[in-house]
């Protein structure tokens, strides 16, 4: 829900392409994933997606370490607390940009 008007077909099309992007990391350039969700949230929340670039670079980080870990034997209650500080950093780093 936002009080803020924005594109409703455009935030779902800028949504799938992240979710696609994470899917299919292997085949796009690394920063690629980052990028795409700061322009997930810079759509919905009508602010340059420059400004989110902190929020997609730790959003990023914390679903690969979770994916890395999974395919590799399971995910640790260290890799979860690690995964639990990456996101907070990223919706604070979110939070800071909104406001």
């Amino acid at each position: 829900m936002s009080a803020t008007p924005f594109d409703v077909v455009r935030e779902a099309q800028l949504e799938l392409e992240w979710w696609i992007l994470h899917r299919q990391r292997a085949q796009h350039q690394p920063g690629d994933l980052g990028q795409a969700l700061a322009e997930a949230a810079a759509e919905f929340y009508q602010i340059p997606a420059q400004n989110l670039m902190e929020y997609g670079r730790l959003r990023t980080e914390a679903m690969n370490l979770r994916d890395t870990k999974a395919v590799s034997g399971g995910v640790s209650e260290e890799d979860w607390a690690r995964i639990e500080e990456l996101l907070r950093g990223s919706w604070h780093s979110l939070w800071r940009a909104v406001h």
